[in-house]
């Protein structure tokens, strides 16, 4: 099995200023850290890529147009599955005094729960207040899947992969604690950021080399790389490739690394007027991302 080659090193899905249509294309820089760039509304420019994110045949074009709004890369229409692994990280299995498993803990996401950059992350009323709640910040590489995947071997996983791009995998720990739904706790609308842009496979030829952080509110509180992971990303698709077959366009967000809020001392916790930043290195960048809160029309203090 040969790995998914594609013309494009960097993907972003945007709405064009020249047509007001949503277009896919590689940013014309290819050092501009472009979820950073949108959030701070500089102008980013983009050649236009012609055919699917998922089509690895899609053609990279000279045509440059000027990115009005960037999305998620990938539509909640383009995406098939999001699965997710709880406790992924040495450090974070350490500071939340839980053992590290011997099997990837798997749970699964709703799409109406995706966002991309700059979109408010929703803290619904049933998750308030936030100080008994206890909403979450983490940050996570995240795999997109590129082709067919089906009980694949860990020597043969990095070739169904089409790219990586960055997650925010939002907790409400209330919920995930008292009733152990992982997957209801991390599952409401519009809660879970993904991007900004998806990097090729080609241009990450090693997963576990990749250092990640989250940043609120101007303050770094988890800052990781991808070498601490349990469960490395072969191992992670081909556990989850058994007798399960990972469709093109499925997501795995792979976990987080020490540092989230609920257990320190006092708890940190999402509040409206927060702005969240979360980075991941080699093209990746950053995800910025402001909280609100349903019926909530100030800051709390």
């Amino acid at each position: 099995m040969s790995p998914i080659r594609t013309q494009w090193t960097r993907l972003i899905r945007f709405v064009a200023a020249e047509t007001s249509q949503v277009h896919i294309g590689q940013p014309v820089d290819p050092t501009l850290d472009v979820g950073l760039a949108a959030w701070n509304k500089q102008v980013i420019r983009a050649h236009e890529i012609l055919g699917s994110a998922l089509d690895p045949g899609a053609q990279l074009t000279n045509t440059v147009l000027t990115v009005r709004e960037l999305l998620s890369p990938l539509s909640r229409e383009e995406v098939k599955t999001v699965r997710c692994l709880g406790l992924n990280y040495t450090d974070h299995a350490a500071e939340a005094k839980m053992e590290k498993p011997p099997v990837p803990i798997l749970f699964y996401k709703p799409l109406a729960s995706i966002i991309g950059p700059n979109a408010p992350i929703f803290i619904p009323r049933v998750a308030q207040p936030v100080e008994v709640h206890l909403p979450d910040y983490e940050v996570e590489l995240t795999i997109v899947i590129g082709k067919a995947a089906r009980n694949v071997s860990e020597a043969d996983a990095l070739d169904y992969v089409l790219g990586y791009t960055g997650a925010n995998d939002v907790s409400f720990r209330k919920h995930q604690m008292t009733t152990s739904q992982w997957g209801f706790s991390k599952s409401f609308d519009n809660t879970t950021p993904l991007g900004p842009c998806i990097v090729s496979n080609n241009a990450i030829p090693d997963p576990q080399l990749i250092p990640l952080t989250c940043n609120l509110n101007g303050k770094i509180l988890q800052n990781g790389n991808t070498k601490d992971q349990i469960f490395n990303v072969r191992k992670t698709i081909a556990f989850l490739s058994q007798a399960t077959t990972l469709e093109p366009g499925s997501v795995i967000l792979t976990g987080t690394p020490a540092g989230v809020g609920y257990v320190r001392k006092p708890p940190v916790v999402l509040r409206k007027g927060d702005v969240v930043h979360v980075w991941l290195g080699h093209g990746i960048g950053t995800l910025v991302n402001p909280v609100v809160e349903e019926g909530v029309t100030r800051a709390r203090l």
